[in-house]
């Protein structure tokens, strides 16, 4: 900032050697203060832009996103609450009679006005089903493995061991139940333990957990190799859901 454009030469040889140099003073103090402003405007920008910032216009997770406001009312729509008419209905398919474990046979035994005896069949009796998960307990088998002494040569001899009996502790459903819940599920080891013990009543320390996990993994490594190579010999692998060819995409990009 300059005083001379807003005070002429002969005004300012005029003026007091004290005054100039007050106004010197004043001058240095509005550059300063206009530095300052510019600075806290320019931080005022970047505070506002960091306070519009969402899941959907930057990184950040959507569980940072600042609550909703409230949307203003809709007026009052002229139709009915629930079904529509014309609309289709939606409801549980029973069961077929065949299929289910128990059926109770629930019939008056007088009439509910003159209290005479009832008897006699309901053609079409109102059906309620009830389902429920059984109880949960582990089946459990012990198998005691004999070995016995030849009466000819004294050797030992110990029986064959059965086809299918795993040598571990656990069977392949218990197995198979701890890596859907570690795998498909992301249960984390501690909570995983907590679910084979209090849902299924099958107790067993974390790194047995992880010993489950490997033996898993050993299982499906043979599969999930021959997935791997059938996948990769198509022509399209329809991943991330996209059809480009391997071909087209090298031509874009440039091989990886």
């Amino acid at each position: 900032m300059e005083i001379w454009p807003v005070v002429s030469h002969d005004v300012w040889e005029r003026t007091p050697a004290e005054a100039q140099a007050y106004l010197r003073v004043l001058e240095a103090r509005v550059e300063t203060l206009a530095s300052m402003i510019d600075a806290f405007q320019e931080q005022v920008r970047t505070l506002q832009e960091q306070l519009n910032q969402t899941s959907r216009n930057s990184s950040r997770p959507p569980s940072s996103d600042p609550p909703h406001p409230e949307r203003p009312p809709r007026p009052r729509s002229k139709r009915h609450r629930g079904g529509q008419p014309g609309h289709p209905g939606s409801t549980r398919l029973l069961i077929p009679v065949e299929d289910v474990d128990a059926v109770v046979i629930l019939k008056p035994e007088q009439c509910l006005h003159c209290h005479a005896p009832l008897s006699g069949e309901d053609p079409t009796p109102w059906r309620h089903q009830v389902i429920e998960l059984p109880p949960s307990k582990p089946v459990v088998t012990e198998y005691q493995w004999h070995q016995l002494v030849c009466a000819g040569c004294g050797e030992l001899t110990r029986a064959p061991w059965p086809k299918g009996v795993p040598s571990s502790t656990y069977g392949p459903r218990v197995q198979a139940t701890v890596a859907l819940c570690t795998g498909s599920y992301r249960l984390s080891k501690r909570t995983t333990q907590h679910v084979m013990d209090e849902v299924f009543g099958v107790p067993m320390r974390v790194g047995t957990i992880s010993q489950l996990e490997q033996a898993t993994t050993a299982v499906v490594a043979a599969p999930l190799e021959e997935a791997r190579r059938y996948v990769h010999a198509q022509a399209v692998a329809h991943l991330d859901e996209t059809s480009w060819r391997h071909e087209t995409r090298e031509r874009r990009y440039g091989s990886p």
